[in-house]
């Protein structure tokens, strides 16, 4: 691959990942202040700020992961 294209790639891919982040970390206060509001059972927000920081959580992974392959080549 071509070291500008690799280096571009890395960017592009380094801030999709401070992005998600920055998501994630929205989330936990989403779910924090679901949390206060009561059972958290019965909790419609709390139990979606869950499934979302989940799937996030395995976005972020996968981009780790496309940034490690990235670096090694």
């Amino acid at each position: 691959m071509d070291k500008n294209l690799r280096a571009e790639k890395l960017k592009m891919w380094t801030e999709n990942l401070k992005k998600l982040e920055d998501s994630l970390n929205v989330v936990m206060q989403k779910k924090g202040a679901a949390a206060q509001e009561g059972d958290l059972s019965e909790n419609a927000a709390y139990t979606m700020a869950i499934e979302d920081s989940e799937t996030i959580r395995v976005q972020i992974n996968e981009v780790k992961k496309i940034i490690a392959d990235l670096e090694k080549s």
